[in-house]
């Protein structure tokens, strides 16, 4: 699969998320995909330092991942 297809498929799965981060104030951007296939993303607005974004990032945002793309290895979410 090429770089853009893998990307074009994160951003699909951010996309189905986004609307339940959006609600509450807050959003998720794909910052990259490595070549080893770990994701980095980015949260802003209310999520950006909130103390259960740590959840969201494993049983939201990478569940939602993984969903779309099984080959990812780890979603990470850059400070």
């Amino acid at each position: 699969m090429e770089k853009k297809d893998i990307i074009e498929k994160v951003n699909l799965a951010l996309g189905k998320i986004r609307p339940y981060l959006n609600a509450d104030g807050g959003d998720v951007s794909l910052i990259e995909v490595s070549d080893d296939m770990v994701v980095k993303v980015k949260f802003s607005g209310a999520c950006d330092g909130c103390p259960y974004s740590v959840m969201t990032l494993k049983a939201g945002v990478e569940e939602a991942i993984r969903k779309e793309l099984p080959e990812v290895k780890d979603v990470i979410a850059e400070a």
